[in-house]
């Protein structure tokens, strides 16, 4: 009974088939915001919604079964209890707010498609670099903040009147959101020279901190794809070692198979062990 279901959910049909559920899952609950279609045809939608949650439910409890404590040793299987775990809970009441978290669902997609789990791996496996990053991008932001608001404050309190509104201001120029009409030249007529401070502060921050961050996490999901294929090839050694012992063993029958022949010289009368 294991054995049958570990083959169906591990199979590329199946695969395809929780696929295909998700996304129409995902289509459902976009259209049941909708009110002129839930006062159509609401009671099939919601009909949908719970049949597409059943399958769901069986799906986890097969995987129970197939898998066992294996399945509660994977985060990517835990992930999917909990968005199902969600699903269940009535979303009446206090929990009312759960009903927005049905659309968590479709993150199971993440957890069903392989190439999808590599990238999320590789962006876990890059947030201990990215957090030295964000350390040196506060650093930056910090000194600039209190430079921008000694020198542009009593100007421009909007913008620059506090600390605050200093650190708003200057992730708005770092995203270079209308960094230049909106902000940097209404300040360069009052202070000209503002450029000195606006033109290094957006190389140091959008083109080269920023960048940083895009550095670590290609670094990182490059590990991760070379992780999964020397993973990969360890497999196929294993196997191919596995066939070669076959092999062998195959070849050395044979061999004592025609010696006992050799010696007889009929092989009709030859019964291999």
């Amino acid at each position: 009974m294991r054995h049958y279901l570990s083959q169906i959910l591990t199979s590329k049909r199946w695969e395809q088939f929780i696929i295909t559920v998700i996304v129409l899952n995902s289509i459902t609950l976009g259209m049941a915001t909708d009110p002129t279609i839930m006062a159509a045809v609401g009671p099939m939608i919601n009909a949908l919604d719970r049949i597409i949650l059943a399958i769901f439910v069986i799906e986890i409890a097969a995987r129970f079964i197939a898998f066992r404590s294996a399945m509660l040793r994977d985060p990517w299987s835990l992930f999917d209890v909990v968005i199902v775990t969600i699903a269940l809970i009535p979303a009446t009441g206090p929990f009312q707010v759960l009903r927005a978290l049905r659309i968590l669902r479709l993150l199971r997609l993440i957890s069903v498609v392989p190439s999808l789990r590599r990238v999320v791996g590789g962006l876990i496996a890059a947030l201990p670099g990215m957090g030295s990053i964000v350390v040196l991008l506060t650093l930056l932001f910090y000194v600039s903040a209190v430079m921008a608001t000694n020198l542009y404050g009593a100007s421009f309190p909007d913008w620059f009147g506090n600390l605050g509104a200093s650190f708003y201001t200057l992730f708005q120029v770092m995203t270079l959101e209308s960094w230049s009409m909106g902000i940097v030249r209404p300040v360069m007529e009052a202070h000209p020279h503002a450029w000195l401070f606006f033109v290094p502060f957006i190389v140091l921050s959008t083109y080269s901190v920023l960048n940083l961050f895009i550095g670590v996490i290609v670094s990182a999901m490059q590990e991760e794809s070379d992780a999964q294929t020397d993973s990969e090839l360890q497999s196929l050694h294993v196997d191919n070692a596995q066939l070669l012992a076959e092999i062998r063993a195959l070849r050395g029958d044979l061999a004592i198979v025609k010696a006992r022949v050799d010696l007889t010289g009929d092989d009709q009368t030859i019964r291999p062990d």
